[in-house]
């Protein structure tokens, strides 16, 4: 299923090859409570069509009422919405405050290979990052393999990383897997479980989970990783978790990760190394133990450490300052 930021990369796509220039709205930042976070994007006409949203609807009605009366200038810029900003009239029913970039994006072929780049890095072919000039029709799309921030600012610039949705690959079904993907399915993203014991996975019923009766590692090695994906191995069953490590770390996954304490991870990478003959820098980017050091001890609490430790590494925070459980 298309994510929206991609269904509106495609409706701009197809307004621009019509010959029409588009306007492109992307929430730089939020304060306080706000419907959407930063990175949602709407690309609009002046004629009323749009696609996208930017909160509930209160900024997207004022938003297209101005465009039509030509209200933006064409140029890159940065508009307030909510107490003190461009219409202080309008109120969201949260109470927050939402920056806004607003870019005019006249048709063209620069455009057109503008918007392919973000199809392409939306589509999961790699990471990206916009960059957009203040005050100036420039802007760039350039790869990028760091994790960080959906959007950060400077006085005169806007960057905007751009990439498919996030997807957690849970290999394997265990009381652990099914708190994670109840967490991830609530945090927006792809879940994908993968199980090939039939008297386990059939009793599994969450809605929005894509389910696979069949070995991580076969998925894995047919279908691969994208650099937005997230691969846990939560079932303790070295016959299941080894084979997903040693597939997963032949991929672009971000995060890969096991459950199991310190002496057990310890026996994991040593058979990792002797059996799969994963190097050490394959071996580093395994996560085991899994998760941050919250003291958990339910399955619950230790699926959040598990979730919270994905959650740090996609946003680029440091480890520096962090330990691990070791359940």
């Amino acid at each position: 299923m298309d994510s929206l930021d991609l269904q509106v990369v495609q409706r701009a796509q197809g307004w621009i090859a019509t010959g029409q220039s588009i306007w492109l709205c992307t929430v730089v930042s939020t304060f306080g409570s706000a419907p959407r976070g930063p990175g949602a994007m709407l690309v609009a006409l002046p004629t009323g069509e749009y696609t996208g949203s930017l909160s509930g609807g209160c900024v997207e009605e004022d938003f297209m009422e101005r465009l039509s009366q030509g209200h933006f200038a064409e140029h890159n810029h940065v508009v307030r919405y909510g107490e003190g900003g461009l219409a202080p009239n309008v109120a969201l029913p949260c109470g927050g405050v939402l920056d806004v970039l607003i870019e005019y994006m006249p048709a063209g072929e620069e455009t057109a290979e503008h918007l392919q780049a973000m199809q392409c890095a939306l589509g999961g072919q790699y990471l990206a990052t916009r960059t957009i000039q203040l005050g100036s029709s420039r802007r760039c799309l350039a790869r990028s393999d760091e994790n960080g921030p959906r959007v950060s600012r400077q006085v005169d610039e806007v960057a905007i990383r751009v990439g498919s949705v996030r997807r957690l690959l849970l290999a394997g079904l265990s009381p652990v897997a099914e708190f994670c993907a109840s967490f991830a399915l609530a945090l927006g993203y792809e879940v994908i479980l993968c199980d090939p014991r039939p008297e386990v996975i059939e009793r599994f019923s969450m809605p929005g989970v894509q389910v696979h009766k069949r070995l991580p590692s076969a998925y894995i090695e047919e279908n691969g990783c994208h650099a937005t994906t997230a691969v846990v191995a939560l079932t303790h069953d070295p016959r299941l978790d080894d084979l997903t490590l040693m597939e997963a770390v032949r991929t672009d996954a971000f995060y890969i990760g096991a459950m199991g304490s310190q002496r057990t991870s310890a026996k994991r990478f040593e058979r990792l190394e002797r059996i799969g003959g994963l190097d050490a820098q394959a071996l580093a980017r395994i996560h085991a133990p899994i998760g941050l050091r919250l003291g958990s001890k339910t399955p619950a609490e230790i699926a959040l450490a598990v979730m919270a430790d994905i959650l740090r590494v996609s946003n680029g925070i440091s480890h520096s300052t962090l330990g691990t459980v070791t359940h």
